[in-house]
């Protein structure tokens, strides 16, 4: 009786044992599941906004700068005096303006008069001496560019101008 005692004692806990390592596994498996739809929901909705937001602002920067180039020069070379070291040097500079689309083209054209004080307002400022450089025309350039979207941004109500050009560059 004694090893049918220890042989039923044996046979009882295994199955007791076996439910409850099933029964941990299937919560652990259900709690795995919950913790991971939870992130996903959390996680993932951040980030489908933020690729909705990012192809939204791509879209714009196409529909933006998908245009065709056009270039725009102006009707007269810039001619301007700088003073240097108590002399007087005579600079020319010819410049054409790049826009995106034939209704930025027609609206540069339209805007001419005001787009040329906004340049000869920038050139005749310049420093002389950052003039004669390679990097002071490229600031000059930039600063010019600037200028002239500052100066058409209240007319226009947008950014009309992507590049000013010099095509000529001449002092004396």
């Amino acid at each position: 009786m004694a090893e049918e005692a220890s042989l039923e004692l044996e046979d009882n806990p295994e199955p007791k044992s076996k439910k409850k390592l099933i029964l941990f596994g299937v919560i652990g498996v259900v709690l795995m599941t919950i913790i991971a739809v939870t992130a996903w929901v959390l996680l993932g909705s951040s980030d489908a906004s933020d690729t909705t937001q990012t192809a939204d602002t791509a879209t714009e920067q196409k529909v933006v700068n998908t245009g065709e180039a056009f270039y725009a020069a102006m009707p007269r070379p810039f001619l301007f005096n700088l003073p240097d070291n108590g002399r007087t040097r005579l600079v020319e500079i010819k410049v054409q303006l790049m826009v995106r689309g034939v209704d930025d083209d027609t609206l540069i054209k339209k805007h001419i008069p005001l787009i040329e004080d906004a340049l000869l307002t920038t050139f005749s400022a310049a420093d002389i001496q950052k003039m004669s450089s390679p990097a002071g025309k490229d600031e000059l350039r930039l600063l010019a560019l600037r200028n002239v979207q500052n100066t058409l941004q209240p007319v226009t109500g947008r950014t009309v101008v992507e590049k000013v050009l010099f095509t000529g560059f001449v002092m004396q």
